[in-house]
């Protein structure tokens, strides 16, 4: 595995991505050798192509890469795909003309520009649904061999069990100590003459170390042994946060946060974030101006008061901010003081129910992002009188204070709204260790818990707690 930009590249990966760039080359050169054929020239009409080529495919897949193409998550369906290439796709084409407006000496014909994308995308999504389809192959997985055998190697089999994307096909468990669980085939540490010649018999490719406990059970000395015979060694935090995309609390430490890569080249991924997002705000700004102006005056005629909506919200480092919205609700609605927002809320106006279910309500966020209190994707930011309560009571909930919040995050791509915690335990496993806690303040904070998604609803109705 090799991580870039944050992601984790295997092999097969890697592959992928090269004989893509060469998809990319071919369909760029495949347009254009048809305009000159059809315009009666031939290729030493042209500059010297090297330039536009490199923009062309590095555009493109860097892009990729930012929205996850090539990490598995992506993988799970062809729609899956299809959408996310797709914007990919838009965003590359929108950059490329930034450049080409800007430089002019690097731009490609338009006609040429234009079939190469169209070719390109065409061409890769027929490759990424061949790679789809040999994707399960085990000659594509690794083997694992997981030092533990309780509750968190159960966690590992039903990863396993949830998609058939995942890196990995063979398990086999050790158990440490007295740790008991449903899983097979468990071998004892103690029954074998040294864990090196186990994993190697069993051709193992990575060792993954799940156990409950690990003060006075960790062979460290063994492990060595495995490393230095090339077995990768992985953190079971660590392994999941790559598997799955999200961080398992169930076995999170406090170091594997302290010793995260991701801090290493973090100023470089900070400014390139903070560019994307000035240049997808000034885009969007020109973009959604007609909408904006439909539904600021469909707000203003059909209920009294003001338009935008503003609220004092916590953002990066705790700091407070005013975020801006369209406004849904009636202007008495908390009245009775802060009120979390529910599903098909009666406060809610007829011309707010379509915005926010369409979203249009969040555009003035837009403004937000400019002004650099928020970032299109992050975490929801949410408001300091329910943030004080959820800190107390939820395990590491102020250590999404240290990004930007965001217009669109994690959450609210993966769940929809009114979703339940039991739901959400089942599928991201993260709130297993505070749903006592939750339960307990709850119905302080007027939650009714076994409908709200991932613990809690922020109070514009975006989940946020994730």
């Amino acid at each position: 595995m090799i991580r870039v930009f944050g992601h984790y590249l295997s092999r097969a990966v890697l592959g992928l991505a090269l004989f893509e760039t060469f998809v990319l080359l071919a369909s760029l050169y495949g347009a254009q050798s048809l305009r000159l054929s059809i315009s009666g020239l031939t290729e030493s009409s042209l500059d010297d192509p090297a330039p536009e080529y490199t923009i062309f495919v590095v555009t493109i897949q860097t892009v990729m890469l930012i929205l996850g193409l090539y990490q598995r998550d992506t993988w799970r369906s062809l729609r899956q795909t299809v959408v996310t290439l797709t914007a990919a796709f838009a965003l590359s084409t929108l950059v490329m003309a930034l450049l080409f407006f800007l430089y002019p000496p690097v731009a490609l014909w338009r006609s040429i520009f234009v079939a190469g994308m169209a070719v390109a995308f065409s061409a890769i999504l027929l490759v990424r649904v061949i790679f789809l389809g040999v994707l399960d192959l085990d000659m594509f997985k690794s083997r694992l061999l997981v030092l533990g055998a309780g509750r968190l190697a159960e966690r590992i089999v039903e990863v396993q069990r949830g998609s058939r994307s995942r890196g990995f096909s063979e398990i086999s468990f050790v158990r440490m100590g007295r740790e008991s669980g449903n899983v097979s085939p468990v071998h004892d540490l103690a029954d074998m003459p040294s864990l090196r010649d186990f994993a190697l018999e069993k051709q193992v490719d990575e060792i993954v170390t799940a156990m409950e406990e690990r003060r006075g059970n960790l062979p460290v000395r063994e492990l060595l042994d495995c490393r230095l015979a090339g077995i990768r060694i992985t953190d079971y935090a660590a392994f999941m946060e790559r598997e799955t995309g999200k961080i398992d609390l169930d076995g999170f430490l406090p170091s594997w946060l302290i010793y995260s890569q991701g801090s290493t080249e973090a100023q470089i991924r900070l400014l390139i974030k903070r560019g994307i997002d000035l240049f997808a705000s000034l885009v969007l700004v020109t973009l959604t101006a007609p909408v904006v102006l439909v539904a600021a005056l469909r707000v203003r005629v059909t209920s009294p008061g003001p338009v935008l909506f503003r609220q004092e919200r916590v953002g990066q480092h705790g700091r407070t901010f005013m975020l801006y919205k369209f406004r849904s609700m009636r202007m008495d609605a908390e009245a009775a003081g802060p009120k979390w927002a529910s599903e098909n809320d009666p406060r809610v106006t007829p011309v707010g129910r379509i915005i926010r279910k369409l979203r249009i309500d969040e555009l003035p966020q837009i403004f937000n992002v400019l002004k650099g209190d928020m970032s299109f994707v992050g975490p929801r930011p949410e408001r300091p009188v329910f943030v004080e309560d959820l800190a107390r009571q939820l395990p590491y909930y102020a250590e999404r204070h240290t990004v930007r919040p965001g217009i669109t995050g994690w959450a609210q791509v993966n769940y929809p709204y009114g979703a339940s915690v039991e739901d959400a335990v089942r599928r991201q496993n993260i709130w297993r260790n505070s749903r006592r806690r939750l339960a307990e303040c709850g119905p302080r904070l007027g939650i009714d818990v076994r409908r709200r998604a991932c613990g809690a609803a922020s109070a514009d109705g975006r989940w946020s707690v994730a």
